[in-house]
């Protein structure tokens, strides 16, 4: 949201492993990197979730924008689903990775 060029800010992150080792008192919260990397958003806003279109051996499952962390599991379970050939518990249509496909 910051654009390509500026530099990181960690203060929300350190805000959150402060958080989290107050929660977590055996939490080692020394020896790790700090790093920023883009995050893959998608135009309509939701996430790329299914087989990727030429290649129906590999799943998709980004572009969550924000919202990744809160819907890693319910994602996770999906892809579950679909490599052990179950059907997910919700209608994929709306995030197949090829509905931007003219």
């Amino acid at each position: 949201m910051g654009g390509l060029k500026l530099p990181p800010n960690f203060k929300r992150s350190e805000a959150m492993l402060t958080k989290a080792a107050q929660f977590l008192p055996a939490l080692k919260t020394t020896g790790g990197k700090q790093w920023m990397g883009f995050r893959p958003s998608m135009p309509d806003s939701l996430p790329a979730i299914g087989p990727l279109p030429g290649h129906p051996n590999t799943l998709c499952a980004f572009g969550h924008g924000h919202l990744g962390l809160t819907q890693s599991a319910g994602t996770a379970q999906i892809v579950a689903d679909l490599l052990t050939g179950q059907t997910p518990a919700i209608d994929l249509a709306p995030f197949s990775p090829a509905r931007f496909r003219g």
